[in-house]
């Protein structure tokens, strides 16, 4: 889990142009990390570039937090 959430804290931080320290398990996408619905696809779609994984929408639009993200990509990978 540490490895996932240490790309995911890269990618967060590269897409959101935000510092990676800000990045927690328990950060809300929207309110802690002021990401936007563009900026969440983004994100998404790098996710699924860097994993080689798919996210369906449905699933993408569940993400509140980083710690959904992880544990999502968990059952994936």
């Amino acid at each position: 889990m540490d490895d996932l959430f240490e790309k995911l804290k890269t990618l967060i931080a590269e897409k959101l142009e935000i510092e990676e320290s800000k990045i927690t398990m328990d950060s809300s996408f929207r309110k802690d990390l002021g990401a936007d619905s563009l900026d969440t696809y983004e994100l998404v779609y790098a996710i699924e570039e860097e994993l080689g994984v798919t996210i369906p929408d449905e699933k993408a639009n569940e993400f509140e937090t980083v710690k959904d993200a992880v544990n999502y990509l968990q059952t994936q990978l």
